[in-house]
């Protein structure tokens, strides 16, 4: 058996080539650490930023009136007669001046998805003293539209929009059923009734 002789400089060779190594590897294994703690930092940045936006409400333009409210408007509930929808109610000033000109604002909305009007109802009297009531009615066709909505008070000059307060009024009337007396003939015999008193009967 021969034995390699012992040559102490290839030994520090490679004890030196086996420390680079190490240390590369360590310097990478940090770069890629640093690497992967920057990127998830910035995920997690751009996360939370996300979120805040889903959370924040868009802007609100806001095009109605500014100011106290200058008038107070009772809805009352709107009732059906004969086909016809009728929407109604009371506007009161509750401001210190003169109200003129008014008019209440209504969008119409139309079945079966046909859209939407607006109408001017006008309130009588128009003009209006401070704590003065006046009243407002409108009547449109209940196959025509579906449902009716206050949406403003206007004023003169230039149909001016009023700041205002609204609550509900009247109920509705219940409608009635007028009752409906049904005689039936009874077979085989013409005019003889089953309903009547001298010769009663179930009517089926």
């Amino acid at each position: 058996m021969i034995n390699d002789p012992f040559h102490p400089e290839e030994a520090i060779a490679r004890e030196r080539d086996t420390n680079k190594r190490m240390l590369l590897g360590i310097v990478c294994a940090v770069a890629v650490t640093a690497l992967l703690v920057v990127g998830y930092t910035v995920i997690r940045r751009l996360h939370a930023q996300q979120v805040q936006a889903n959370l924040t409400p868009p802007p609100v333009t806001d095009n109605g009136p500014k100011g106290p409210a200058l008038a107070h408007i009772v809805v009352d509930q709107p009732s059906l007669e004969k086909g016809s929808t009728t929407i109604g109610g009371v506007v009161k000033n509750i401001s210190d001046k003169e109200l003129t000109g008014l008019n209440i604002s209504l969008e119409l909305l139309r079945r079966n998805g046909g859209g939407s009007e607006q109408k001017l109802v006008p309130v009588a009297p128009g003009n209006l003293q401070p704590q003065q009531e006046g009243s407002y009615v409108l009547r449109v066709s209940a196959a025509e539209f579906g449902s009716i909505k206050l949406v403003g008070l206007q004023a003169d000059p230039a149909a001016k929009l009023l700041a205002f307060t609204t609550s509900a009024g009247k109920l509705r009337t219940p409608e009635r059923l007028e009752p409906k007396v049904i005689i039936v003939k009874k077979p085989g015999k013409p005019g003889e009734f089953i309903n009547t008193p001298d010769n009663p009967a179930r009517v089926p």
